[in-house]
C-alpha cells in the first residue's frame, strides 16, 4: 500500500489518539490494512496531511504513506 484513503486515515489518527489518551504516549507504530507504519512516518503524515489543509485549504483524498 502506497496511499491511504481520506477515511483510512482518519481511521488510523483515532486510533493514534485512542492509544495516547490511554497509555499517554503515542504509539511506536500505527496499523492499517494490515499495514505497520512505524512513529517517525505517521508523525511525518499528520504533519503533511495538516500542511496541506493549512495551504489548500481542503482535505487531501489520498495520502501518500512514506
Amino acid at each position: 500500500m502506497t496511499h491511504l484513503t481520506l477515511e483510512e486515515y482518519r481511521e488510523m489518527v483515532d486510533s493514534i489518539m485512542d492509544i495516547r489518551s490511554t497509555t499517554g504516549e503515542m504509539p511506536e507504530y500505527a496499523q492499517i490494512s494490515n499495514q505497520k507504519i512505524p512513529r517517525e512516518d505517521y508523525c511525518n503524515m499528520i504533519e503533511r496531511v495538516n500542511k496541506f489543509i493549512l495551504e489548500m485549504g481542503r482535505c487531501p483524498k489520498s495520502i501518500e504513506v512514506k
